[in-house]
């Protein structure tokens, strides 16, 4: 596959957090961008979107099965008051 290089400019706050993801999976930043585009472009939503979405990877709750509707319905709230 070829590629096109692109140049972004970020807040310095995105830039550390995007490093970070990147390796904490093990992966390139420039992969973890292409990721993302991919997850934005995705016609259904993905695992991920949805773990994103109630914050679950970094989140210390405990009671997300049993809250779960609950933690997204305030997530959707929450984004469409950032709108």
């Amino acid at each position: 596959m070829t590629y096109k290089r692109t140049q972004v400019y970020l807040e310095p706050d995105q830039h550390r957090s995007l490093i970070r993801e990147a390796h904490d999976r093990g992966i390139s930043l420039a992969e973890l961008l292409r990721e993302i585009v991919r997850g934005y472009f995705a016609e259904e939503p993905s695992r991920e979107d949805f773990l994103r979405i109630v914050g679950l990877r970094r989140s210390g709750r405990t009671d997300i099965a049993r809250e779960h509707d609950r933690y997204v319905a305030e997530a959707i709230i929450e984004d469409e008051d950032l709108c």
